[in-house]
């Protein structure tokens, strides 16, 4: 079976499970990147009902908000439910640049703060699809299918400082996965 065949179908399976669960159709995550953009032209060849959304992370270099937005203007003039999500934080709109003192550090690969404040949190409740793929690093194509990250102190590892991580598309990967910590459905494309 060809690539695009293969993700069509599993939009499709997806889309229905969205249905069944929440009664809402499934949501293609659109960064302005693209990926973002071969994910939706997929989801638009599915034939399946589909709403696009965007976290808005107030970083995006700003031709990407402009592609975002005119992007955005073409899916709801055909009919396509699109909606940029502008982040808040603790019950107010908020920043990258308002979190950082707000976190009293930067961000950085082991405090990731910003993507669970500006990405994480839209589309409460509903079936997502993103497009987070091994070929886009070879970082990434190295990983296992379930990895653990510790940290230590003095070659000394604790169990609280393990994170299990589940690899972006391993052919061990289920076709949907349910995200403990989020409380959501999360299709793997």
């Amino acid at each position: 079976m060809d690539l695009e065949k293969k993700a069509i179908e599993r939009i499709q399976i997806a889309s229905d499970m969205s249905l069944h669960h929440y009664g809402q159709p499934l949501v293609c995550t659109y960064s302005g990147g693209k990926d973002s953009d071969v994910m939706l032209e997929l989801f638009k060849r599915s034939g399946m009902p589909f709403e696009v959304h965007n976290s808005h992370t107030t970083v995006d270099a700003p031709p990407t908000v402009y592609h975002i937005r005119k992007k955005f203007r073409e899916l709801e003039l055909q009919g396509i439910p699109a909606n940029i999500e502008m982040p808040t934080f603790q019950g107010k709109r908020v920043t990258m640049w308002s979190l950082i003192p707000d976190k009293a550090i930067p961000p950085s690969r082991t405090m990731r703060y910003c993507c669970s404040v500006l990405k994480e949190t839209g589309c409460a409740n509903r079936f997502i699809a993103t497009g987070v793929r091994w070929d886009e690093s070879n970082a990434r194509a190295d990983r296992a299918a379930y990895e653990t990250i510790t940290s230590s102190k003095k070659n000394k590892t604790t169990i609280s400082d393990e994170v299990m991580l589940m690899n972006d598309n391993s052919n061990k990967r289920k076709l949907t996965e349910h995200c403990m910590k989020k409380t959501r459905w999360l299709s793997t494309q």
